[in-house]
């Protein structure tokens, strides 16, 4: 008997074909307006081709542990405002089997500045060392419509979002979900300045944790690890603190030095979860910009205790605008091969905001109009909060929104990332709430005063990369594609398939051939778009 490839985008029904060839359905999602729709098929022949790009069936890379979208009080907040059906369907096609599937969430401990009002923790005693007041009741308390009007139900929170995702995966049987917790900060008691940040008077900054607490903080994690265990709800993995570099004091946060952030997982927080049973519980270091981690992994790496407790680094995007520093996590990988590299937060942010003081954006978020304008998206108008600063060096050029998560998530997978969290998962049309008002995006923007739900086209790009790129799966190597601003990555799924994502940032249509194993044939991309394309190997 022999084998035959047939190639099927995800959740497409298998088709015979000849000895010889192999079939395809592809999805795309493009400028032109695709939205994860599916494509006409393509035939593969058996042979070989000069030129292709080739899928590297040999060379097994890192294990992928998947892709979706932070839950946080904003998200909640705005899903509140919507009906409890309306709700439950836009709930259901970001985590059902019938949607995205996303398989990773990541939430927040105590506040953000994605929370509603912020400056929170879970345990508000002063000086509570055995935390008798820790609960998470703060969490429950829902959205008086005396104090938000706009709110439709008001016993949403949340609390009842991450039970809703966790019971949505449940109803499905997925055991492969995955959900991160992250503090901002430190209750503000635990901390040398008693506040959850500083922004006064010109002088911003988180504040450190104290050495007295260090323990008490630990303990902190646990608590909450242990109380959703109570619920019935399983924590993938933790971090030591979101960003702890800081963020200029802008909103929660707190500062940990590498060699803090190193003694902290090490004598503290990796003891704590083994002795409570969570050991299970994954730890990632550093949680901040990739190209800002060098000392972190050195510092945490290079501590014996601490290196045995960490599974790898959690990174962001918000170094630059343009890739995912391929340079960098080379050399992180190659430094530390048995590590794996994770992303935990990238956004559009600065949504709604002007420019830096003294910098001329050429078009503007506010004049562009971005919400159920699925042009503003793939055109180069975005811009971060570095855009055309002096300083910058074109590291924050404008872009294309689609463009970014694509690309960024392409050259990551082919340079060792095992997978990618969005931030909040839905946000209002102004891309709120945000208690500091650092709006951003998300792939879902609701504008709850006409009751109007809108998935942004980046959505679809992060479905298809979520059903064709599964916790488990295994990336393969692909050699590059020699042309300009075209990206594609494979991965091996765990029954054998083989998964393509591609993206054509051209202006005009592209094809190159691609080689798999023993098949080939031209793949024709149209201009700016994302193309999925699984491989399914048969007998026949």
């Amino acid at each position: 008997m022999k084998q035959v490839l047939f190639l099927l985008a995800a959740c497409a029904v298998l088709t015979s074909c000849s000895d010889n060839v192999k079939s395809t359905h592809v999805w795309l999602t493009s400028e032109a307006g695709d939205k994860c729709a599916e494509q006409p098929t393509i035939v593969f022949q058996e042979g070989t081709v000069e030129g292709a790009v080739v899928v590297n069936l040999s060379d097994k890379r890192q294990i992928i542990d998947g892709f979706g979208g932070s839950l946080t009080e904003s998200s909640a907040f705005v899903l509140a405002c919507l009906q409890p059906e309306q709700r439950q369907a836009v709930l259901q096609e970001l985590f059902g089997e019938n949607g995205a599937n996303f398989s990773v969430a990541r939430t927040q401990i105590g506040a953000s500045d994605f929370s509603v009002e912020g400056k929170y923790s879970l345990a508000e005693e002063d000086g509570d060392v055995e935390l008798r007041s820790f609960s998470l009741d703060r969490d429950k308390e829902g959205f008086s419509k005396d104090r938000y009007p706009q709110v439709k139900d008001e016993h949403y929170d949340l609390y009842h979002l991450m039970l809703d995702v966790w019971n949505i995966k449940q109803a499905q049987q997925d055991k492969s979900y995955r959900l991160m917790a992250n503090t901002w900060t430190a209750p503000a008691w635990m901390k040398e300045n008693k506040k959850y940040y500083e922004r006064e008077n010109g002088f911003h900054r988180g504040g450190a944790l104290l050495p007295e607490y260090y323990g008490t903080y630990a303990d902190y994690l646990v608590r909450y690890l242990d109380a959703w265990r109570k619920e019935g709800v399983k924590i993938w993995a933790v971090t030591p603190v979101n960003e702890p570099m800081g963020n200029d004091g802008g909103w929660e946060s707190m500062d940990f030095s590498p060699a803090v952030e190193a003694e902290f997982i090490g004598k503290y927080l990796g003891p704590a979860l083994k002795n409570n049973g969570f050991e299970d519980v994954k730890i990632f270091g550093f949680d901040q910009n990739i190209f800002e981690m060098g000392p972190y992994t050195a510092a945490i790496y290079g501590d014996s205790l601490a290196e045995a407790f960490t599974t790898g680094m959690a990174v962001h995007w918000y170094g630059n605008t343009i890739s995912c520093f391929p340079h960098v996590l080379d050399s992180v990988h190659n430094l530390y091969p048995n590590k794996t590299i994770f992303h935990s937060e990238g956004c559009i942010d600065n949504l709604g905001c002007d420019a830096w003081s003294g910098v001329t954006d050429p078009v503007g978020f506010k004049e562009a109009g971005w919400f159920n304008n699925d042009s503003f998206w793939w055109s180069k108008i975005a811009t971060d909060w570095a855009y055309s600063t002096p300083w910058d060096q074109g590291m924050h050029p404008a872009y294309s929104p689609v463009q970014r998560y694509a690309q960024y998530i392409i050259e990551g997978v082919n340079h060792w990332l095992t997978g990618f969290c969005d931030w909040n998962i839905v946000l209002d049309s102004i891309g709120g709430p945000n208690h500091v008002n650092n709006f951003a995006a998300a792939p879902v923007m609701v504008d709850y005063q006409n009751d109007i739900v809108y998935f942004t086209p980046y959505y679809y790009a992060l479905k298809q990369f979520s059903l064709s790129m599964r916790p488990g799966d295994i990336v393969l190597g692909v050699s590059d594609v020699e042309i300009e601003d075209v990206y594609m990555c494979a991965v091996q799924k765990q029954d054998g398939d083989i998964a393509l994502n591609i993206l054509n940032k051209n202006a005009h249509e592209v094809g190159f051939p691609v080689q798999i194993g023993d098949y080939f044939a031209t793949i024709t991309i149209p201009a700016n778009a994302v193309e999925t394309i699984i491989v399914t190997q048969s007998t026949k």
